[in-house]
């Protein structure tokens, strides 16, 4: 079998198995996320699997770098890819995304007992100060929105629907009273 053949029997195998199950993800048809721990589960976090061309005869890649992982550090992070990239190598030739997920699951605890929360915020003055050019802030003023009074409100409120939307062909012209003002060139 080549290596296209055995990614679209695990494609299928994969959508059957996890049919339903929220913790799954298909991002494409070579790259998926699951999410090992319930949602609000301190110690949960998230593998995302992509294959290569030549996967499973080359080693799939995994990766922790989903936003959802933000609290877990790197050290941890490592620890979880070092241990099933142990896995993958016992498994290489055959289909492994289900077995690398499952053997996550299983290992949960073992994986996180490192984890203590780190708390990845960035003071906004930080961001602030990476991202303003150097130029004046006072140099740019804020566009006005143009205001409406209570009468232009209500006209306007009138002449839509209840969406919102004008009707269609509120401004249109009446052809026959636009000639009749502007005169054909007929008429001379």
């Amino acid at each position: 079998m080549s290596a296209n053949e055995d990614q679209e029997m695990e494609l299928e195998a994969l959508r059957s198995i996890y049919e339903g199950d929220e913790s799954f993800r298909e991002l494409s048809p070579v790259s998926f996320q699951y999410r090992i721990g319930e949602n609000g589960d301190p110690k949960a976090f998230l593998i995302e699997i992509s294959w290569t061309e030549t996967y499973p005869q080359t080693p799939p890649i995994i990766s922790m770098n989903a936003f959802f992982n933000n609290t877990i550090s790197s050290a941890v992070k490592q620890s979880i890819l070092a241990k099933l990239q142990e896995a993958v190598e016992v498994n290489l030739g055959t289909a492994m995304t289900y077995t690398l997920f499952e053997y996550a699951k299983d290992n949960k605890d073992q994986f996180m007992e490192n984890h203590q929360p780190v708390n990845s915020t960035i003071p906004i003055s930080g961001i602030i100060s990476v991202e303003t050019p150097n130029t004046a802030p006072s140099s740019k003023k804020k566009e006005k929105k143009e205001q409406l009074s209570k009468a232009q409100k209500r006209k306007l409120a009138d002449k839509t629907d209840h969406k919102g939307e004008l009707p269609r062909g509120w401004n249109w012209v009446d052809v026959v009273k636009h000639l009749s003002k502007t005169g054909s060139k007929e008429d001379e």
